[in-house]
């Protein structure tokens, strides 16, 4: 069996964060394990409080996993200030995983903030160039590369720009866009297309999470880049399609809405 590795908060609602991350691993059937940087109290509604794991702690729990259990992907999520980042990364550039999946975390869905402020030159300098594929949503991309994004050739624009900082490929998600849900991704040589219809729905939350850690399900499972992002939403899409009317604020998709119907298809079972 594939294993795959969730660096991130955790979400005690189980919308986002870990939970998120494990759900869909679970979905794609590879083995899901876990680093816990943050702890977040929250909900559907709102953030309530952020108490950050001490980096040495965060070092520790890497350790672990590698000693004994090397992943074939590593996922990525909220990072809440330079101390994490700093502590993530130094193990990154320790151990060398492959398919590195970097979302980087800035707000939850209701606004509330995830990244500590003046922490993005930490996420520019030290992660972004350990990441296979980075995958911001417009507003993280805006703040990443400093540009204005208000059509696809701004995504374009900025794809360009944040890849310039040294990561592999990048996906600027259009979910915050009008119209369809474009995202676009740039590997340094040729861009990508994956749209969907645009779902009316507010249950949203934990998207982001929930798509990059398809994608590293997915390159886990041995796909090529291309492949794994189209097949990460075309489940993203399904689970906001099918998501589930919990709580009062924005409800959590359905990780396994289409696992419940259909079960694992072959590919997964032989990973």
């Amino acid at each position: 069996m594939r294993k795959v590795l969730s660096i991130a908060g955790s979400d005690c609602s189980g919308g986002a964060g870990i939970q998120a991350d494990l759900k869909t691993f679970s979905a794609h059937g590879v083995f899901g394990m876990s680093v816990i940087v943050s702890v977040v109290a929250e909900n559907t509604a709102r953030v309530i409080g952020i108490q950050d794991v001490t980096p040495d702690m965060i070092e520790k729990q890497i350790d672990a996993v590698f000693e004994d259990i090397r992943p074939d992907a590593v996922k990525i999520g909220m990072l809440s200030g330079p101390e994490c980042m700093r502590a993530v990364a130094g193990k990154l550039r320790e151990y060398r995983p492959a398919n590195v999946v970097i979302d980087p975390v800035m707000y939850a869905k209701n606004g509330s903030p995830l990244m500590a402020p003046g922490a993005i030159s930490a996420l520019i300098a030290e992660v972004i160039p350990l990441a296979d594929v980075l995958t911001p949503n417009i507003p993280e991309a805006a703040e990443i590369s400093g540009l204005k994004i208000a059509c696809p050739d701004d995504m374009r624009r900025s794809a360009e720009a944040i890849y310039r900082m040294g990561c592999r490929s990048v996906l600027v998600k259009g979910g915050h866009s009008g119209g369809s849900a474009l995202d676009i991704l740039f590997d340094g040589a040729d861009f990508f297309e994956y749209d969907a219809e645009r779902i009316d729905t507010k249950n949203t939350h934990g998207t982001g999470c929930t798509y990059s850690s398809a994608i590293a399900s997915n390159l886990a499972l041995g796909r090529s880049m291309n492949d794994a992002v189209m097949r990460a939403k075309d489940y993203v899409t399904t689970a906001i399609r099918h998501a589930l009317p919990i709580g009062g604020g924005n409800g959590p998709t359905h990780h396994f809405y289409d696992l419940y119907r259909n079960g694992l298809g072959r590919d997964e079972l032989s990973g």
